[in-house]
């Protein structure tokens, strides 16, 4: 008989021996049964209460039995009822994370749901993105959560450096943790990337390339991430005596088509360009578009660097210098912020800046 084998009959795992061994056998559960934490406690031998706070990831139980009653709970199909958890928890199991609905899939949207879901992996937590509409009220998502009760804890990002959302979560003592930084990061969890240094590095970047006269496409400068960034990349600018200009009449969240034209007809009308500073993939190729339009040769009398969260640019144009933004370490580092603020854990709040670096001209093909 091979070391694990369905047996059809009895619907039972046949496996080791010894009852306390994360592969030990589960009997007496036929296929028709729904699962339950009783199901659970009956095969692991367990008490139901141990049941419920091993799946719950209590603190005072051992790894060993949180491993041994998540693999019944696997093999059996079992399904926490959400309805039942909430009422003898008060707890919804679920992370919110607040997003944009006009991010595009290069940015960082995809790549962020992606690495919390997986942060949450084998926990009792489960994500749900909750839309933030950019016609409506930027609190009204917030609110709805809180005062529904949807969610144990709430991730957002697109952070004003005096965030509405921000201080009312503070305000009335909800969990959340922020991708960004507000006025009062140090009252709250977050993980950041280094704006201000990706600014500065930019420009000392081009800088070093003999360029002279650059143009920056900004984020929308309600952001803090937007003001990071131009205020690294003016110091920078200042220091090696070259000229910053911000591009008017566009951010790197607009439209490809509106980005390209604004910038062909800037360097049209200004020839002196020589370099471009953009904070996001999507902004930068419409720009590079734009620039070749323009007549500018992209490595040769003109350079363009970028922010990027998937190796893409350096494919898309050779002569592009990047710097890259690790979206998974900023989202497992968000959902494990989130699960410790909802566990009232003792140590001080997660909070994280992570350092950008110039990468390497083959980025994109060692990725």
């Amino acid at each position: 008989m091979p070391a694990k084998e369905i047996d059809a009959a009895q619907g039972n795992l046949m496996a080791s021996s010894d009852p306390q061994s994360p592969t030990a056998p589960i009997r007496g559960r036929t296929t028709q049964e729904r699962p339950t934490l009783k199901t659970i406690a009956q095969l692991s031998g367990l008490a139901i209460q141990t049941v419920s706070r091993a799946l719950g990831d209590a603190p005072d139980i051992s790894q060993k039995t949180k491993e041994r009653v998540r693999q019944i709970a696997d093999e059996i199909g079992y399904v926490p009822n959400r309805a039942g958890v909430r009422l003898r928890t008060g707890k919804t199991n679920v992370i919110s994370l607040v997003l944009a609905t006009d991010h595009d899939a290069m940015n960082l949207t995809s790549r962020l749901i992606s690495s919390i879901a997986t942060g949450l992996r084998g926990t009792p937590y489960h994500l749900v993105v909750t839309p933030d509409f950019p016609d409506d009220d930027p609190m009204k998502p917030i609110r709805y959560i809180v005062q529904n009760g949807t969610a144990d804890a709430i991730i957002i990002n697109r952070i004003q450096p005096e965030d509405p959302r921000v201080r009312y979560l503070m305000d009335i003592g909800f969990p959340f943790v922020t991708h960004g930084r507000t006025i009062w990061s140090d009252q709250h969890a977050y993980f950041d990337y280094d704006n201000k240094a990706f600014g500065r590095l930019a420009v000392e970047a081009l800088a070093k390339r003999g360029r002279k006269k650059l143009l920056l496409i900004a984020p929308p400068l309600d952001q803090n991430y937007a003001l990071e960034i131009v205020a690294g990349a003016d110091e920078a600018a200042k220091e090696a005596g070259i000229q910053l200009d911000i591009a008017k009449g566009v951010d790197s969240d607009g439209k490809r088509a509106v980005i390209s034209n604004h910038i062909r007809d800037l360097i049209a009308a200004i020839p002196e360009y020589d370099a471009l500073v953009s904070p996001s993939p999507n902004a930068t190729m419409a720009a590079a578009a734009g620039i070749e339009e323009a007549g500018k040769r992209l490595g040769e009398d003109f350079d363009i660097f970028s922010k990027e969260t998937v190796p893409i640019l350096s494919l898309f144009r050779p002569q592009i210098l990047v710097a890259s933004e690790d979206v998974a370490k900023a989202g497992d580092f968000l959902s494990k912020a989130a699960l410790k603020i909802i566990r009232k854990a003792p140590e001080p709040l997660m909070q994280a800046l992570d350092q950008p670096e110039e990468a390497p001209e083959d980025y994109a093909r060692s990725t």
